[in-house]
């Protein structure tokens, strides 16, 4: 029988309770943060690439575009999760992160067994892996 090792994208789900909540806004909240203020220092280096004629303008604009909105994609996304915190009740599930891991598959398995893994975590604790 075939066995190959693949790496595949899991979600990372928080169960909220009083303190994860609390630690899930600080952290949250931090990282918008951090997004705004890489998103200035991106327009901040735009503007001054720009203003340098060996360089082309609509090349410059493309590149930084593509970064600052990649950002700005995960601060709405952050602002979406901070807005879940407030509604959500308490022993409810957040989909917090993503990480890869390495996973086994062989001739006979259920493809969507294999696709839809996912870690839970309650207080810093993994609970679950299924």
């Amino acid at each position: 029988m075939s066995v190959m090792q693949i790496i595949q994208k899991v979600t990372v789900k928080q169960i909220l309770t009083t303190s994860s909540r609390d630690k899930l806004k600080e952290t949250f909240s931090r990282k918008t943060a951090q997004l705004e203020k890489e998103c200035r220092q991106l327009e901040f280096e735009q503007k001054k690439l720009e203003r340098k004629p060996e360089l082309s303008k609509k090349e410059v604009e493309r590149r930084f575009s593509k970064e600052i909105s990649r950002r700005k994609d995960r601060i709405r996304w952050m602002e979406h999760q901070l807005e879940q915190l407030s509604v959500l009740p308490d022993g409810s599930e957040l989909e917090i992160d993503e990480v890869e891991a390495l996973v086994e598959v062989q001739e006979g398995d259920h493809w969507e067994d294999i696709r839809n893994k996912e870690i839970v975590i309650q207080d810093g604790k993994v609970i679950r892996a299924r």
